[in-house]
């Protein structure tokens, strides 16, 4: 190779290297700490109704060291909302909890309602991250059991949340009713679709809601349509991280880890079935596992979400 040549094949090379580096110095020390809050408004209420403000958080994956994170988390009960929702993954350590307490615990006497993701069960475990460019993750190492029911309580008991794992609830929130149901973690297939359509159709039957609300962790399309044909209102989700390494201004999720359509994979967007549009909130989440540190052009959010009355 000519001498030239040589120096320019050298300059491009280490051009790409800095880029590289530039790039991980900002996904793992930068971005993941720059949490943001993602606003929409929506006319889901009937006419007349007051307006509520749905806080919606998910996939905190809480370690007891986060505390940037949690300290962030905190801040957001001044935000006033009416209701939290969380879709999951509460956890990323053993000793969670901790942190868990110091991030909600502003938001004790708030309404809200919770279901789980798999790390509301079991702690992350090291895994290869381009494996998720083949589909869904489907390995299960064996990973370490997590206190469940610890978290439960805390969620349940104490801040008084809403199991919505494959149940049924109702909120009566100001004097506005909102009927809400859920299902566990889709992505193990814990999802039990099959219980919510007795209960709330004897919920219904006492009486008529402004808002009917869908939970789910993963939104795989069986179970986004389900609550479409149960006649959700409104459906959240988390368990995509936005992708958590995005094409900085693409519309587009590189990898979802479930059969979303990738442009859907974060943020607010409608989910269609069977003539009925739906509006779906599916948050990129607040953390990550503890062995994947990075974000990249996928800040790390929380949503409000203000529901007003239709014109």
């Amino acid at each position: 190779m000519a001498p030239g040549l040589t120096r320019t094949a050298l300059t491009a090379i280490t051009a790409v290297g800095a880029v590289g580096v530039g790039t991980a110095v900002w996904g793992v020390g930068i971005e993941r700490f720059l949490f943001t809050v993602r606003r929409h408004e929506l006319e889901v209420l009937p006419a007349g109704s007051r307006p509520l403000r749905i806080l919606h958080v998910s996939d905190a994956h809480m370690a007891p060291w986060q505390h940037r994170k949690q300290q962030w988390i905190a801040q957001l009960a001044e935000l006033a909302p009416d209701v939290v929702v969380n879709t999951g993954d509460n956890l990323g350590h053993r000793d969670g909890l901790r942190g868990l307490r110091t991030a909600f615990d502003p938001l004790r006497g708030v309404p809200g309602v919770f279901v789980h993701g798999s790390n509301d069960h079991t702690a992350p475990t090291p895994r290869n991250p381009l494996r998720y460019f083949t589909g869904p993750s489907g390995q299960v190492n064996e990973p370490e059991p997590l206190d469940t029911d610890a978290l439960d309580a805390y969620l349940g008991e104490e801040l008084g949340w809403i199991d919505l794992n494959n149940k049924v609830g109702h909120l009566d929130v100001g004097g506005v009713d909102i009927d809400v149901f859920g299902v566990s973690d889709a992505h193990r297939k814990w999802d039990r679709l099959d219980r919510l359509p007795a209960p709330l159709e004897a919920q219904r039957a006492k009486h008529t809601a402004a808002l009917s609300l869908g939970v789910t962790h993963a939104p795989y399309r069986l179970v986004l349509d389900e609550f479409v044909d149960l006649g959700a209102d409104l459906i959240l989700a988390g368990h995509t991280h936005g992708g958590q390494v995005r094409i900085p201004g693409a519309a587009r999720a590189l990898v979802a880890n479930c059969d979303i359509p990738l442009d859907q994979a974060r943020g607010l967007s409608a989910w269609k079935h069977g003539g009925t549009s739906v509006p779906l909130n599916v948050s990129a989440g607040l953390g990550h596992s503890i062995y994947a540190p990075v974000r990249f052009a996928c800040r790390p959010e929380a949503s409000v979400l203000d529901l007003l009355p239709r014109a």
